[in-house]
């Protein structure tokens, strides 16, 4: 019962705000969380005070965070000639703002039912949205990073055996799955198709587990190959601004948007089981919107590192182009993006 669980999980950071009845009606089978004033983990005390808090602070975050996959998908949409690469981050950027329009739609709605007592119901949308978000955001990183793991393992393999349009294909492939799944969870999940989802919830809450770990490992075992050919071993590969963009990429990813799909699955396998148990959703609700701010910042930082500013005709769009260079430094000289060399 996925759906209602993730429902209960983002919902449970407001459970002091009276509507367990709503998620009740959602499905008959679920209990009702508890409405009292406030919740405890380990020595840590959560108020409404710091839940209104939290929630402002989602907003301020997910408006710069939006602001900056903004002009990522504007550039790499309208003004940037697309590669093989940049392709991916595209639609990463359109994770990522999907991601933080969702996070400020129950920041809002949070906040409006603390001051005005007025609810949105805006709930099955919001675990629908985020869940197809979240997964495909991980989908994106991790194929990222394995194409660049291949690239740099077997360059001639990849040159010669890669379709030339298959980052296209492969993004629109993942949109599809991704979307498919998050649906399928919602319908099975809910009391709407609570006969059908008796035998089926299960199944899909298996499917989402697999797939997921399997983006973690798939993302994290990809990343250290690429470390250390870039570092070790007596054939080292040239370090580029493209290698150094997905590295902090992916660091990031490992640091802030880990813990919401760590946390994701401990809440459903233990908090199912062991009443007592809670993590602390809020701070990991937070780390989420840090991670899908700080790509567009990363890849400004990057482009414009070690950069003279003596001409003030540098554009956003010169240093996105230099941010996804895979060309030594000192073959910089702008224009559009190049391909990667042999």
């Amino acid at each position: 019962m996925r759906s209602v669980i993730i429902q209960h999980v983002l919902k449970s950071c407001v459970c002091s705000r009276g509507t367990s009845e709503v998620f009740q009606s959602m499905d008959p089978t679920v209990t009702t969380w508890e409405t009292t004033p406030k919740y405890e983990n380990g020595n840590a005390t959560y108020t409404q005070h710091t839940e209104i808090v939290m929630s402002a602070l989602m907003i301020v975050i997910s408006l710069v965070g939006l602001a900056g996959n903004a002009v990522v998908l504007w550039l790499l949409g309208f003004r940037i000639r697309r590669n093989t690469f940049s392709v991916y981050i595209l639609n990463l950027a359109g994770a990522d703002f999907l991601l933080l329009c969702c996070q400020i739609v129950y920041s809002l709605e949070t906040l409006i039912f603390y001051f005005h007592s007025v609810s949105i119901g805006l709930e099955d949308f919001y675990v629908v949205v985020f869940n197809f978000s979240y997964i495909a955001g991980l989908s994106f990183l991790s194929t990222i990073s394995t194409e660049r793991c291949l690239s740099v393992l077997w360059p001639i393999w990849y040159r010669c055996h890669r379709p030339r349009h298959m980052s296209a294909v492969l993004c629109a492939l993942l949109w599809a799955v991704c979307l498919l799944l998050s649906i399928l969870i919602w319908s099975a999940c809910t009391f709407l198709f609570k006969s059908f989802s008796h035998g089926m919830c299960p199944v899909l809450n298996f499917l989402t587990a697999g797939w997921l770990i399997f983006l973690f490992v798939l993302l994290s075992g990809s990343s250290l190959a690429l470390v250390t050919r870039l570092l070790c071993g007596s054939q080292r590969v040239q370090l580029t601004r493209l290698y150094v963009t997905v590295i902090l990429t992916v660091l990031v990813f490992l640091l802030c948007g880990l813990p919401w799909g760590i946390n994701w699955f401990l809440i459903y396998w233990i908090k199912h089981y062991f009443d007592p148990f809670f993590l602390p959703l809020y701070p990991a609700l937070v780390l989420s919107c840090v991670n899908s701010c700080a790509n567009p910042i990363i890849y400004f930082f990057v482009g414009s590192f070690r950069q003279r500013w003596r001409h003030q005709q540098q554009s956003l769009k010169l240093v996105l182009q230099r941010a996804l260079q895979d060309i030594p430094e000192e073959g910089e000289h702008g224009g559009s993006l190049p391909q990667e060399p042999l």
